[in-house]
């Protein structure tokens, strides 16, 4: 594990529905995630927008949250389960190389790319390996903290992801975050 991880301790504290005051998943996810969709979430922690993804979806959707932390992954299967969403979760451990998602390739819809990016060794390879995965059309929603990622560090990940044959374009407004949606020409 990349000493940038996020540690799994931490999970609990960024999964607390007072977040929800500054960073809400419905207003971030509702223009982007709909009824019936397949939606990738790599580095979901303990789920705090893969259950509001996994709500919108529906029963005929399905959201894949991949992460290298099996405790993480742990918290959001049982935070899927009370919720009455475990069926529309899958939970699947990142390989130290890769996202493991060649199964994937052109049906997803949505990639959801919160505020991880910054913790990955290489992001021209994480949008290199997302965009075969995506379904033509599909977007990737591409938010990273401020603070942790300056202007420049985004550019550098919006200039990579262009690279593996993304466009960008404008994202959401979110609380202290850099955005964009990303889409797969």
């Amino acid at each position: 594990m990349s000493p940038r991880v996020c540690p799994w301790w931490l999970g609990p504290l960024l999964a607390n529905p007072l977040r929800k005051l500054l960073q809400d998943p419905a207003a971030i996810l509702g223009p982007y995630v709909r009824e019936g969709m397949t939606v990738l979430e790599p580095g979901p922690g303990m789920g705090f927008f893969t259950l509001e993804a996994a709500r919108r979806v529906g029963p005929r959707g399905r959201v894949v949250a991949v992460d290298v932390q099996p405790r993480m992954l742990e918290g959001l299967r049982r935070r899927a389960t009370r919720a009455g969403l475990a069926d529309r979760v899958e939970t699947r451990a990142a390989r130290a190389e890769s996202l493991g998602v060649e199964d994937l390739a052109g049906k997803v819809d949505v990639v959801l790319a919160l505020l991880m990016v910054h913790e990955l060794p290489d992001a021209a390879r994480f949008f290199a390996e997302v965009h075969p995965a995506l379904a033509p059309g599909g977007k990737v929603l591409f938010v990273e903290p401020r603070g942790h990622v300056t202007p420049a560090a985004f550019e550098e990940s919006l200039a990579a992801a262009e690279r593996a044959g993304l466009r960008r374009g404008p994202g959401p407004k979110v609380w202290r975050s850099l955005t964009a949606v990303l889409e797969r020409a």
